[in-house]
Formats: C-alpha cells, sequence, structure tokens
C-alpha cells in the first residue's frame, strides 16, 4: 500500500493547455459591460473572491518539474508500449472487415496484407516524439512557435500536393484523338466481325441447311445487337435464308403422343429441322414487329415483310404477314404504302402458290380495314381489287348445277323413295346393317385419300373461296357509296370546301370504287342492280332539292365516272335491266360545260364520249344534234386534245344522224329542219329542250384556222360533209385513241405561224402590213422604250384615277360633316327656343 502511495505521489497530472496569450492592452471593455457590472455587483462578488495565486501556482507549476524527471517519465511511458514484431515491421494488417480471408492448402485463413512506408530517421522519430508531447500537454508552445510550426505542416502539404500533381499526367489533345482513333479502329473491326459472321453463317445455311439448321439461331441473335447497320444486315441476311430454305408446304409440329411414339433417326432429324426452321422464323416475325413502329427500321421491316408474303404466301404466320401489310397499305409514307400495295397485288396475281386461300384471308382484311376507318383512306388500300381475277367457268358450273338440281327434282324424289324401300328392306338383317355402315365408311375414306393425293383442284371450295372473295369485294364497295351518299346529306357545305382543296375531295375512295364497278359490274347479282343503279343516278345528278349542292361537292371526273359506270352495267346485263338513262344524258350535257383541263382528267371525259354517243347506239335526233352544238362550241375553248376528242365525237354523230347534217347549212334563220323548237337554247340544260337544230355550226369556220395542223384538218373534213344519203363514211378513230395521241404530240409540238406575202403595189400605195423583212428591221431597244413609256402612261392614268376617287370621297365625306353640324345647330336653337 506504501509503495502504490508513493508512485500515486510521484505522478504528475498534466496542466489543460492555457488560452491564448493576451495583452491587456488588446483587452477593450465596452460602457455596456461596465453597465452590466453595476447593474448586477452582488454576482460580480463571487468573481473578486477567486484566489488568483493558487490558480496560476497550479497552472504554471509544470514549468517548475526538473528535466530528469521528465525524461524519466517519457521513457516509462515508451517502455509499457508494446514492441512491434519483427515480422510486422515492414507489413500492416489490412482490416478484415474490408477484405475477405485466404485459404491456403493447409486449410489455414490469414488476410492479405500490404506494405507500409519506410521507417523515418532519427530526426523524423525526434520530431515525432516532440509533437506527442506537445499533443499531451506536457511542454507550452509560445506564439512564435505555434506560427512556425502551421507553415512547417503548409510546405509539407503543398509538396505533398505537387508530387501528387506531377504524378497524375493530364491528357494531352494528341491522346484524346488517339483514343478516339482506337475506338474508331475497333468498332470497325467487331462490325466487319460481324459481319463476317453473317456471311458464313448464311453462306453455310444455303449450301447445306439441313446440318447448319442450328445456325439460324445464332444469325437471330446477332440481330438482336445495338448497332443498327448489323441489325439492317441480320435482318436482309435471314431474309434471303429463309427465302431459300423454307419449303413448299406448311409445317405442322407433332403432338405430345406423336411424340410418345418411337421413329427412326431421319423422321427426328427431320422434326428437328422443321421445330428450329419455325422457332427461329416466328422469333424473326417478332422482332420485325417490334421494329416496325421506329423510323430508323421501318422501311426495311415493311420490305423484309412484304417479300416474305410475296415469295413464302402457303407458310406459317402469314396471318401475321397480311395483318402488318393491310394496316400499312394507307400509311402516309410513300414508300411504305407502295411496298405494302405491291405485294396484295402480286397476292392476287400469283394465286397458284397459296391456291387462293390467302386472297380470300387479304380481301377480307382489307374490307375490314375500310370498315374500321369509316371509308376515310388513301385509295391505294383498295386500289388492289383490280387486279382480282374470277373463274366465270365456276359460277356457269354452279348456275348449271342449280338448274339440274330445279329440273332433275322428280327423279331425287324417286331415288329417294327407292332408297328408303331398299333400307327397309334391309333392316330385317342387322348383319346387312353393320356391311352397309361399313361400306360407307369406306367409300368416304377412299374418296378423301383420292382428293388429298390428287393433283386436281376441288372445285367446291374453289368455288367457295370464290364467293367470298366477291361479297367481300361488293360489301366494300357499296360501303363506300353509302357512305358517299350519307356524307353528301350529312354536310354538304363541308363537302363542297374539302373538294375543291383537295383533288380527291372527302370521298379518296370513290374513284377506285366506281372503277371496280366498272370491271366487276357482270358478277353483281341481279338483285342488287336496281340500286346500284339508282346510287349512281343521284351521285351523278342529284335530287330535285340537293341537286346543285351534290353536283358541287363532286368532282367532274367523280361524275363522269358515275355515268361511265352505269353504262358499262348496262351494257354487261343489257337482257336483264330496263333503265332509263335519260338522266346520264342530261348530267353529260351539263359537265361538258363545267370541265376545266388543268383540274380534271381529260381520258374520263373521252372515255365518257366514247361509250355515251359513239358505242352503236342510235340516239334521238334532237339529242344528237345538242351534243354536235355544245361539243362544237367546247372545242374552241379548251386545248388541242380535248378539242380532237370532241370532234371526233362530232364527226360519228354527224356519220349516224344524217339530218343532223342540216347543221352545216349557212342559212340565216338555222338549218332546214329546225324541229319543235324554233329557236336555239344555249343554256337549256336539257338536250332535248335546247332546239340545237335551228342553229348552225359556225364553229368549224373558226376551227378551220385553228393553230394545231390536226384540228385544223378535222375541222375542214366535217364541214365538208353533205346530207345526201348515199354518203358513206368510215370513222376509224376512237374519241380516247385521239386524245391519248394529241396529249403525247402535244408535248413535243411547235405551232408554226406562216407570214403573209403582201404586195406591195395595191391600188398605187404601199401595205401597211409588216413584212417579214420589216419586222427583223425593228430595233428592239425602241421597241422596249415605247412599251416603257406606254407602260408608265398607262400607270399614271390609273394613279389619277385612284387620286380622284380618293379626292371625290373625301369632299362627300366633308359635305355630310358640314351637313350634320347644320342639323345639330337646328336642333339646339330649336331646344332653347
Amino acid at each position: 500500500m506504501g509503495k502504490k502511495r508513493n508512485n500515486e505521489k510521484q505522478k504528475v497530472i498534466l496542466p489543460p493547455d492555457l488560452p491564448p496569450e493576451v495583452t491587456e492592452e488588446e483587452i477593450e471593455v465596452s460602457d455596456e459591460d461596465l453597465e452590466f457590472v453595476k447593474e448586477n455587483q452582488d454576482y460580480a462578488v463571487s468573481v473578486t473572491r477567486l484566489d488568483t495565486k493558487s490558480i496560476t501556482k497550479h497552472v504554471t507549476r509544470v514549468a517548475n518539474v526538473e528535466e530528469d524527471a521528465l525524461e524519466v517519465l517519457y521513457e516509462k511511458r515508451l517502455r509499457k508500449k508494446p514492441l512491434p514484431k519483427p515480422e510486422e515491421e515492414n507489413k500492416t494488417q489490412v482490416d478484415r472487415v474490408d477484405a475477405l480471408p485466404v485459404k491456403t492448402l493447409e486449410g489455414e485463413l490469414y488476410y492479405r496484407t500490404s506494405k507500409t512506408s519506410d521507417a523515418p530517421e532519427d530526426g523524423g522519430n525526434e520530431e515525432a516524439m516532440e509533437e506527442d508531447r506537445v499533443d499531451n500537454g506536457v511542454l507550452k508552445l509560445t506564439k512564435a512557435e505555434r506560427r512556425a510550426k502551421l507553415k512547417k505542416t503548409k510546405k509539407v502539404a503543398k509538396k505533398q500536393e505537387d508530387v501528387t500533381k506531377a504524378e497524375e499526367v493530364k491528357p494531352t489533345p494528341q491522346a484524346a484523338v488517339l483514343a478516339e482513333v482506337v475506338e474508331d479502329l475497333t468498332a470497325e473491326k467487331t462490325f466487319e466481325s460481324k459481319k463476317q459472321k453473317l456471311a458464313e453463317l448464311g453462306i453455310a445455311l444455303l449450301a447445306d441447311p439441313n446440318s447448319n439448321i442450328k445456325s439460324l439461331k445464332d444469325m437471330l441473335q446477332i440481330v438482336k445487337d445495338n448497332d443498327q447497320a448489323i441489325v439492317k444486315l441480320g435482318l436482309l441476311s435471314l431474309l434471303a435464308v429463309f427465302k431459300d430454305i423454307i419449303p413448299g408446304y406448311r409445317i405442322r409440329l407433332p403432338t405430345e403422343k406423336e411424340l410418345e411414339v418411337k421413329v427412326s433417326k431421319d423422321v427426328k432429324k427431320m422434326r428437328y429441322y422443321e421445330y428450329t426452321l419455325l422457332t427461329t422464323y416466328k422469333g424473326y416475325l417478332q422482332k420485325l414487329m417490334s421494329l416496325e413502329k421506329s423510323t430508323a427500321f421501318q422501311h426495311i421491316v415493311i420490305r423484309c415483310i412484304c417479300t416474305l408474303l410475296d415469295a413464302v404466301p402457303h407458310f406459317n404466320f402469314r396471318e401475321t404477314l397480311l395483318g402488318i401489310v393491310v394496316q400499312n397499305i394507307s400509311s402516309p409514307d410513300d414508300v411504305v404504302r407502295k411496298l405494302c400495295s405491291g405485294a396484295i397485288k402480286s397476292l392476287f396475281i400469283n394465286e397458284g402458290k397459296h391456291g387462293g386461300e390467302a386472297t380470300v384471308e387479304a380481301v377480307r382484311l382489307i374490307a375490314d380495314h375500310v370498315k374500321f376507318h369509316d371509308c376515310q383512306l388513301h385509295p391505294d388500300s383498295i386500289q388492289p381489287f383490280m387486279h382480282l381475277t374470277f373463274d366465270e367457268d365456276l359460277r356457269r358450273a354452279e348456275k348449271q348445277d342449280e338448274h339440274n338440281k330445279v329440273k332433275n327434282k322428280k327423279q331425287w324424289k324417286k331415288k329417294n323413295r327407292e332408297e328408303k324401300k331398299n333400307r327397309e328392306e334391309s333392316s330385317h338383317s342387322q348383319g346387312n346393317d353393320g356391311r352397309q355402315s361399313t361400306r360407307t365408311k369406306f367409300t368416304e375414306e377412299v374418296a378423301a385419300d383420292y382428293r388429298a393425293a390428287s393433283l386436281a383442284p376441288d372445285v367446291m371450295k374453289q368455288r367457295e373461296m370464290q364467293s367470298d372473295t366477291l361479297r367481300a369485294v361488293f360489301e366494300t364497295y357499296f360501303r363506300i357509296l353509302r357512305h358517299t351518299m350519307q356524307s353528301l346529306k350529312a354536310r354538304p357545305e363541308a363537302n363542297i370546301t374539302a373538294s375543291t382543296t383537295s383533288p380527291s375531295g372527302s370521298h379518296p375512295l370513290l374513284a377506285p370504287c366506281l372503277n371496280g364497278l366498272g370491271k366487276f359490274s357482270h358478277l353483281i347479282d341481279l338483285d342488287f342492280m336496281g340500286d346500284l343503279m339508282n346510287y349512281l343516278k343521284r351521285l351523278a345528278s342529284g335530287d330535285d332539292k340537293s341537286s346543285e349542292k351534290q353536283s358541287q361537292c363532286l368532282t367532274v371526273s367523280e361524275r363522269l365516272q358515275c355515268c361511265i359506270v352505269a353504262f358499262k352495267v348496262m351494257r354487261k346485263n343489257l337482257d336483264a335491266l330496263n333503265v332509263d338513262l335519260q338522266d346520264f344524258f342530261v348530267q353529260l350535257y351539263n359537265i361538258v360545260l363545267e370541265y376545266r383541263p388543268g383540274r380534271d382528267h381529260g381520258g374520263l371525259l373521252a372515255e365518257a364520249l366514247k361509250i355515251m354517243l359513239c358505242d352503236d347506239r342510235q340516239h334521238d335526233m334532237q339529242k344528237a344534234a345538242a351534243f354536235i352544238k355544245r361539243l362544237a362550241t367546247f372545242s374552241l375553248c379548251f386545248g388541242s386534245a380535248e378539242s380532237m376528242a370532241a370532234l371526233v365525237t362530232v364527226r360519228h354523230l354527224l356519220l349516224k344522224n344524217v339530218k343532223c347534217r342540216n347543221l352545216l347549212e349557212n342559212d340565216a334563220g338555222g338549218g332546214s329542219v329546225s324541229g319543235s323548237i324554233a329557236k336555239y337554247q344555249p343554256y337549256a340544260s336539257d338536250p332535248t329542250l335546247s332546239g340545237a337544230l335551228a342553229s348552225v355550226l359556225w364553229e368549224l369556220n373558226l376551227l378551220w384556222k385553228h393553230y394545231h395542223p390536226t384540228i385544223s384538218t378535222m375541222a375542214a373534213s366535217i364541214s365538208s360533209m353533205n346530207n345526201a344519203q348515199n354518203q358513206v363514211y368510215i370513222s376509224t378513230v376512237a374519241p380516247q385513241q385521239a386524245f391519248k395521241d394529241l396529249s403525247l404530240e402535244q408535248e413535243s409540238f411547235n405551232p408554226q405561224f406562216n407570214v403573209r406575202k403582201v404586195n406591195k403595189k395595191k391600188r398605187g400605195r404601199e401595205s401597211s402590213e409588216p413584212t417579214l423583212d420589216t419586222c427583223s428591221a425593228i430595233d428592239e431597244n425602241e421597241v422596249k422604250e415605247k412599251l416603257s413609256t406606254r407602260f408608265f402612261l398607262l400607270r399614271d392614268i390609273k394613279e389619277n384615277e385612284r387620286l380622284r376617287a380618293e379626292l371625290e370621297r373625301t369632299t362627300l365625306s366633308l359635305q355630310l360633316y358640314e351637313e350634320y353640324k347644320r342639323q345639330k345647330r337646328k336642333t339646339k336653337k330649336s331646344k332653347n327656343v
């Protein structure tokens, strides 16, 4: 106990660090502090009672300790610290939380360690010991020592920063360029390697698809790359491979029961081949569908889908391909729309590849597409219907079968009665019934096997598919007609503006619909023929009240198409229909005046003239004369192609109607045969009420001087016709052919003007008409000056007229204002009185 107490006495308790020394001059006492002390003197008493001497003695007693005793104290502290092991002098163990242990072959675990920095020299040890002493509060540093210490630490920190900056080499611009070049080279190398791999896999597949069928999966994996160029190359490579290796039949995967049956190696190999091909093809289509909406891959994807549909329409997933193509058939992108329309056209033309099943599916999808979008699609969406082909022999066979069924109805009844009797007789013995049932089953199986093995097409199936196709096509056409009529009745004013702004108007599908009806009109059922003619009549002419609005809603080309379709239907079903076509003639008579060359289609007008007026029809004399007169007037106003088509029609009508040749006479009061109407009515809407026989074809005299030689010769030939009965004229040129020839010739036609030869000696005076020599002698500058003065003079006259009008308006307004003031003064005087 005594030893312990002695040790405790010998221990020195280190005091805390003193606060920084502040001189009395630096201490400033504010007036507020003095006031606060005066007000609280009771609290300040405790401060005055403090023993400052004992406090200073306690704090400064460390300085009185002898230096030997202080050294002994530090030596004792160093002895108590454990000495480092020789193995760990140059190593420091890493924290076990931050690192995982390593297990040796003997099964021991140890942690990896990192080497420590080199041990400092003796001077460094001494400096560290001094720092420890200062930190422990044994020595008291002055202000100068503290400042020196701070400067020293700052210098050391700056040196370390310089070393680290020197170690960290800043990248130069050359290094950055080199890095970019290296990246580009690596990207090119990877691109070339993937491209070469695609080529190798594709060549191997095309060379031997049975043994290299696994390469399809590798190619499909390359298509999932992030590089767009690689994806496009992969899609096109797989397209070429699939076009070549897809078989000519539809793959059916085996069922579970079939897989349980033991089969040969060849069958297993074939099953694996078909399974891999079908799964890869499915993944390829899924990839195409996922990339369809992206703008970067849209053209490539649509091209691949359309090519597959054209090349292998019989293979699996045809419905998926058809759905994508029909959805994009009215796309705003021209490339996509043309690709899809071309794929559907090739599908309709090449029915031998799929047996007609794909045609039925495509027509149904297009019909549903038109119905879903309410007939507001691009005309190319139903334009492929024009490439459909129907076998009329199947329809004839169907009609004959129905006729034979009706004709031989009695024979069928007799046969049924005999069969019933035979069954009743054979029902007595059960053995006979079993034999008969087995016979029927056997015959049915044999017939089914024969149909499957025979290469001849199934007539019943083809007839059913053809009827389904026709039903869907005409359903679409009649829906478009009904939608057009409803839209005309619902909003005629909106349709007027739409038809004037856009060439197709608000009925974009009407033109291809009318073309299709004109082509397939002989296949329409007679029950719907009357409704079709009523629709066409209303679209071409309109009702009583809304005729003007409807005629303005539809364009001239569309109304001409309605007339053409009506006459085609009548021609192909002449025996079955009894419809008056007078309304269509009236509409054509009015359409001729509304025609504009730049806006409307001249070929449709020529076709209408050919079908309605030239094709083997005997017309009324008044109607024929009205069309002759109007077409002659029409040929004066428009281009050479339209004029030629009109003159060919006039010549044809004059050849057929001999009495109409009286229009060629030059009587003062008109032709010799005026008819019931004595005066010509040029603005009459009905051709039979125009009284054209009372007029003369004076237009031919002007057309004889036409700038185009073909039209002038045609006008001369028409005017030279006589009204003799025995004259025979052969009309070999149709209006359509004349329009086409002159429209093509007009592109390279240059009109030539003949210079008149003027006789200078004419009654002793020189002619005032300029000749070719005088025209060449005129100075161009002089002409320009005269024209410019004339132009400025006219401009000054117009400016003077404008100023005079403004002056008159201002004087009038001033007069009105003065009159207003006078009236106001009078009213004030009357009030004052």
